[in-house]
């Protein structure tokens, strides 16, 4: 989880890899409405995010039951959102993908083809509601490399 930029596809594709694991981008859930108005720089409202939280709850469900193990990406920026998909999901382990503006606004002016636009950063962080100790989200600080990063999330799972 965490803001456009972050880099939760690098680092969500490359966990799944490493698990052996599906990798699930969180995107491809949202209806085409959703794509629409982030790509002309509107930030989504709660409402718009809902059946979207509502898909991606319903398919770490589907995978919980059969007992596989996916990776997905997902911004999950308020606590509400996280809530939904906990109380959907079933078990679930949030990482939150943390790091600096300059960083994340640079990683957004170097994409190149994705729909979200680098003006909608500073929607996301004032959304965005970091996890509370009593979440027990895994934080990980993105200013490593995403091989670093993999590594301590693979470290810190087998522990």
């Amino acid at each position: 989880m965490g803001v456009s930029g972050a880099g939760k596809t690098v680092i969500g594709s490359r966990l799944a890899s490493a698990l052996g694991a599906e990798f699930v981008e969180g995107d491809s859930y949202h209806p085409p409405a959703n794509i629409e108005k982030m790509a002309a720089g509107i930030p989504l409202t709660d409402e718009d995010r809902q059946g979207w939280l509502d898909a991606i709850a319903g398919r770490i469900r589907r995978a919980n039951d059969s007992r596989d193990t996916v990776v997905v990406s997902c911004s999950a920026l308020k606590r509400a959102y996280r809530d939904i998909i906990r109380a959907d999901a079933g078990q679930v382990r949030f990482i939150f993908l943390s790091g600096e503006r300059e960083l994340i606004s640079a990683r957004l002016r170097g994409r190149k083809g994705h729909f979200m636009p680098p003006t909608l950063l500073d929607s996301q962080l004032s959304t965005l509601e970091e996890p509370s100790p009593d979440e027990d989200v895994w934080v990980v600080d993105i200013n490593e490399s995403p091989d670093q990063i993999v590594a301590s999330l693979l470290a810190r799972a087998s522990a």
